[in-house]
């Protein structure tokens, strides 16, 4: 059996800022499966989803102390965003990307944050389809 590989197409962006004391976390290409779509057989049967999250992080003004709990750990929003995927059928990839937007900007070192998910086996002759959202924390 032959794995599909899915190429990404997302350009990088620049949220990283040290004038501003801003570091960038992000994921990049992360593929789930997940019941997502408006219509039956998309309600029947998981499709190939790939998510991607930047975030842009205010760094703390103490020392890192080379310890995780200081910054925002990549394989907690990873994780967080898989509980989302797999919590049940969502209808719209936009409701999904709201949806991971607001889990992480609960996060208060989390200024913004970039999400973009895809749907990958939607649309015939087509890489993906999906929605990029951006969101900032309300002031």
């Amino acid at each position: 059996m032959t794995t599909k590989v899915y190429k990404s197409n997302l350009s990088p962006i620049k949220y990283a800022d040290a004038s501003r004391s801003v570091r960038h976390v992000f994921v990049r290409d992360l593929i789930l499966s997940g019941s997502i779509g408006i219509y039956d057989h998309e309600k029947e049967k998981e499709q190939k989803i790939r998510i991607n999250i930047d975030l842009c992080v205010k760094e703390e003004q103490g020392p890192l102390n080379d310890d995780y709990a200081n910054v925002v750990c990549y394989e907690k929003v990873v994780e967080g965003i898989k509980n989302i995927v797999h919590s049940g059928h969502v209808h719209l990839v936009e409701t999904l990307a709201e949806k991971i937007a607001d889990l992480n900007l609960i996060d208060p070192r989390i200024l913004s944050v970039r999400v973009r998910v895809e749907k990958l086996e939607a649309i015939e002759n087509t890489t993906s389809v999906g929605v990029e959202i951006e969101r900032h924390k309300s002031a």
